[in-house]
């Protein structure tokens, strides 16, 4: 069920894409809040001597981007079961990256999302996540192939 209250969730449905503004802010404060000092993560200079033209973003702040996403649309209710993602083309500040997801698979009460990240260079972020949705509104209509507990 999404945000909307007695919203059905079945498979095939596509949530709305969201566009993240790509700040340098946004990839400095992400990295820090996960810990993760790299320099490439927020001294531009010592990105660019290691080849990146500036700093990028790393993968938990992807990895919480992608969660946002989820809860947004499904609400504050939803809780993340499993999140594999996978990083491609890097998010660097002055990028837009624009999320989108489709619903894979229902089973009950979960839905298996999905997602798709892709900034101006090409697809940032790829992978599914899987929620438990609030309130008894999906409908069990797996997805042919569908394996129990992939994530």
């Amino acid at each position: 069920m999404s945000a909307e209250a007695g919203r059905t969730v079945r498979a095939g449905d596509e949530l709305p894409p969201l566009e993240i503004e790509i700040t340098r802010t946004l990839v400095v404060a992400g990295a820090i809040a996960s810990r993760d000092y790299q320099d490439v993560h927020h001294d531009a200079e010592l990105a660019r001597q290691r080849g990146a033209p500036d700093i990028f973003m790393n993968i938990l702040t992807t990895n919480g981007l992608v969660g946002r996403y989820i809860t947004d649309h499904f609400g504050p209710a939803a809780v993340l079961r499993g999140v594999s993602i996978r990083l491609g083309a890097p998010n660097h500040p002055g990028d837009t990256m624009v999320l989108t997801g489709t619903v894979e698979d229902v089973r009950g009460d979960t839905a298996r999302v999905r997602v798709v990240g892709a900034n101006g260079i090409g697809r940032h972020v790829t992978g599914t996540v899987t929620v438990t949705l609030p309130g008894a509104g999906a409908a069990q209509e797996p997805v042919a192939g569908a394996e129990a507990g992939r994530a």
